[in-house]
């Protein structure tokens, strides 16, 4: 419900905006951009979901060689004790803790391409636990928020992007967007704990919150000690090793217990490839409505204003100019990161706009996309309090960037 009301807002705002502009400011362009941009958004969406089949249809065969095989019931036994308290409604070895495990590993380590198809395979296993199949359940909303408070640990693209850009040291950004993803998730984990009522101080969720927590500080400190240059190499051969050893993990688990392998590929494959066409109205939908947003020059506006209110407050305000890539970045992951691109191209990648720009691109997640692809894959449309527990989720992150960046920048 509450994303129609704001799907909606997205173009009634997007009008009322254009016809200001042809009305007081004689823009005669404004309405043939805004259908510019449904046509451009529109041929993205079925891009992006074209261009997303391929990876759906090869991952989603992996994890079904991978549930037959046996992994994700390991996986789901080894970490059940924890999921069960976080998603009591799932109760014991449900089979959609093993891909909820992969989609959180993956999404840790920036593998964009395994871990969303392992998300489509986690939601569909708990759709089919699902009394209600077009209201979302409160395990899959703590999955989505979990998903869009975007915890990452290895921020491999925004370093790269910013040693094309020209920045002496790509990877000064590492620690501030670890500390600012890190308090996303955890302001994300706590807003639907609230809202479901799920006991945080249980010694269970407790200890397991405290050794994520040894190991977050465990990884700043190695990667803190590394040379710039050797960071991106680390990261990139960590990343590299552990997606090419869950694929033959996978495999050989499956030769051993005498499954076959190719057949199982297949029927997971074919899976995929169907769940990647449902998908594409979702996704043209969302991206349409944010394109005429940006298109009609709101997002412009609104970014004014809010430097306006910080002036008035004598506020030092040499934040705002990265906040494009903070408020694009709920809405689009490739509007994010060309904010991000062109406040770095603008300000200097090394300036305080282009450092807390990167911040923000790995602060969270892309909350409008991962809802409408995650629950749209199964049908979902009431969604609940998911939206709002994730965007309190990215709201805490960005707070959490704008202050590490002060701390580490200014």
């Amino acid at each position: 419900m509450i994303l129609n009301y704001i799907w909606i807002c997205f173009f009634l705002i997007a009008f009322v905006v254009a016809l200001a502009k042809l009305i007081f400011f004689q823009d005669v362009t404004v309405f043939s951009a805004l259908v510019t941009s449904t046509f451009d958004a529109a041929k993205t969406g079925f891009e992006v979901s074209l261009g997303m089949t391929g990876v759906l249809t090869f991952w989603m065969g992996i994890m079904k060689v991978g549930e037959k095989g046996g992994v994700v019931q390991a996986l789901s036994r080894a970490i059940g004790p924890f999921f069960q308290r976080l998603f009591p409604e799932l109760g014991r070895n449900h089979p959609a803790y093993g891909a909820i495990t992969m989609n959180i590993a993956a999404n840790m380590l920036n593998l964009d391409n395994a871990a969303t198809p392992m998300g489509l395979q986690a939601m569909k296993e708990m759709q089919a636990s699902n009394p209600s199949k077009d209201t979302a359940s409160n395990a899959q909303i703590m999955f989505m928020v979990l998903n869009a408070s975007g915890l990452t640990i290895i921020p491999v693209t925004i370093m790269v992007y910013r040693a094309q850009l020209g920045a002496a040291n790509p990877t000064d950004v590492f620690i501030p967007i670890l500390i600012a993803t890190f308090c996303s998730t955890l302001a994300g984990l706590i807003a639907v704990s609230v809202y479901q009522r799920i006991n945080l101080l249980d010694k269970v969720i407790l200890s397991w919150l405290g050794g994520m927590l040894a190991v977050m500080i465990g990884i700043i400190w190695y990667f803190a000690s590394l040379e710039g240059d050797q960071v991106q190499v680390v990261s990139n051969l960590l990343s590299g090793i552990i997606l090419v050893s869950v694929i033959i993990g996978f495999i050989l688990m499956a030769v051993l217990r005498k499954v076959n392998v190719y057949e199982s590929f297949i029927e997971g494959a074919q899976e995929g490839f169907s769940t990647a066409v449902k998908i594409i109205p979702y996704l043209i939908a969302i991206l349409v409505a944010i394109a005429m947003f940006r298109a009609s020059g709101a997002m412009d506006y609104f970014i004014a204003g809010v430097k306006w209110c910080f002036d008035v407050l004598h506020i030092n305000t040499d934040f705002v100019d990265a906040l494009p890539t903070a408020l694009m970045k709920p809405l689009s992951g490739s509007g994010a990161r060309g904010m991000m691109i062109d406040a770095m191209k603008t300000h200097g990648a090394d300036s305080f706009v282009g450092r807390l720009a990167s911040t923000f691109q790995g602060s969270a997640d892309t909350t409008f996309y991962i809802l409408a692809v995650y629950f749209g894959s199964v049908g979902i449309k009431k969604t609940r309090h998911a939206l709002a527990c994730s965007l309190i989720a990215d709201l805490v992150g960005f707070i959490a960037a704008i202050f590490v960046a002060y701390f580490f920048f200014h």
